[in-house]
């Protein structure tokens, strides 16, 4: 079997990340398998760059300049909005040709456009959909949040901030694209990663009557440990990263506000206790404000420096506002850790409440302080918590899936 995974990247990004896990997964599992891209980080002879440089950057900004305009010329909200109008068309590359399935991942940002798509249906190939975000079922924004438009025809869009009322505006237009592009590409099987982006693609008008099936991301569970290689503090660790620790969508000031809260209400965890933060800050003062016991690591590249983090990790923190299936998560309780986030999402996949983590209010920065302290004072077990995720989102069994969905008698 022959399939080729379609991303914007092989490496940069939460969704990038997964599809080349996914790639490797499937290698193992006897697929004969390869990655297009429009960038590539690894040197990995499996991925193959589309077009040069010049073209890439001529899509990508050529995608952006249509949002702006649609938009006012306001840079605001200008990347929480896609619409895929460039790409390439890689229906007449050979290896999209010579493949047995196709699997598309996050492909917006002048990978793949709408008509890219509907020509790679014409290759009569089965085609599956990874969504890691609400973009397939809404008109143009990658989290709706609140908003319920996308249950039948979006409109009046508050991510397009025009200076005059809009009913009708670029969310509705894109939205008819779509559906367009579903009805043309029938065999499309689109792949939420969670149950809960399931259930918002059954409220969704574009995709409530299309075939949706839940397989998670995978992740390589295997290379996770529960105990650290050394000993480096004797403080309890608390953790919490992201890709972009500032991004709205994570939620910062909320855990900024729950440890300090912490500190005051329990002053001897904040004596053995330390938050320890990775991921990018585009905002250098993001932490001032926190007066916990903490240290901020930037960006951690390596992915054992990482993965010893987690193992000295006591507690793996998220305060996000909305999550698809938190990576960081599933990877703090491979390690051991005990989750402390939201039921915003796709954590009640992963989490079970009072048994293998737990659940605050949302928004509330008391509720995330007593959930940590009951996490510090009462840890699950570190192997228990391993056998979970391993069972959960082990690489190859996510591999097994899908090779069940592509294959030629899942047809129909």
């Amino acid at each position: 079997m022959r399939i080729v995974l379609v991303s914007h990247s092989d490496k940069r990004g939460g969704a990038a990340v997964v599809t080349y896990r996914l790639m490797e997964a499937l290698a193992r599992q006897g697929v004969e398998v390869s990655m297009l891209v429009s960038e590539k980080l690894s040197d990995d002879p499996r991925v193959h760059l589309l077009g040069s440089s010049l073209g890439r950057k001529g899509r990508f900004l050529s995608e952006r300049l249509n949002i702006l305009t649609h938009n006012g010329f306001s840079r605001r909200d200008l990347f929480k909005v896609s619409v895929a109008t460039r790409g390439y068309d890689i229906a007449s590359h050979p290896i999209a040709r010579e493949a047995d399935a196709i699997i598309i991942s996050w492909i917006n940002q002048g990978t793949l456009s709408l008509g890219d798509i509907r020509r790679l249906g014409r290759l009569n190939r089965p085609i599956a959909w990874m969504m890691h975000d609400m973009w397939t079922m809404t008109g143009i924004c990658h989290h709706a949040h609140d908003c319920a438009a996308y249950g039948a025809t979006c409109g009046s869009c508050p991510y397009i901030h025009l200076p005059w009322s809009h009913i009708s505006d670029l969310s509705t237009t894109c939205q008819l694209r779509k559906r367009a592009t579903y009805d043309a590409v029938p065999q499309l099987r689109f792949v939420a990663v969670s149950s809960w982006l399931a259930e918002c693609a059954a409220r969704s008008s574009l995709l409530r009557d299309r075939m949706v099936v839940t397989i998670p991301n995978p992740f390589p569970i295997a290379d996770f440990h529960t105990r650290p290689r050394e000993r480096k503090t004797e403080k309890r660790i608390i953790v919490m990263g992201a890709a972009r620790l500032d991004d709205p969508i994570k939620g910062l000031p909320t855990a900024v506000a729950a440890l300090n809260v912490l500190g005051g209400m329990r002053p001897d965890l904040a004596e053995d206790t330390e938050a320890v933060f990775f991921g990018g800050l585009r905002d250098v003062h993001a932490l001032d404000a926190l007066e916990f016991p903490h240290r901020y690591l930037g960006r951690i590249d390596d992915p054992m420096e990482l993965r010893e983090l987690y193992a000295r990790g006591s507690v793996v923190l998220s305060t996000s506002e909305f999550e698809t299936l938190p990576g960081t998560i599933i990877e703090g309780m491979a390690a051991g850790c005990t989750p402390v986030c939201f039921d915003r999402g796709g954590q009640r996949d992963i989490i079970e409440d009072g048994v293998s983590g737990h659940f605050a209010r949302y928004g509330d920065p008391e509720s995330v302080a007593g959930q940590i302290a009951q996490a510090l004072d009462h840890p699950f077990d570190r192997e228990r918590q391993h056998d979970r995720i391993a069972r959960l989102f082990g690489a190859d069994t996510i591999a097994r899936r899908y090779i069940e969905l592509l294959a030629p008698e899942s047809e129909g």
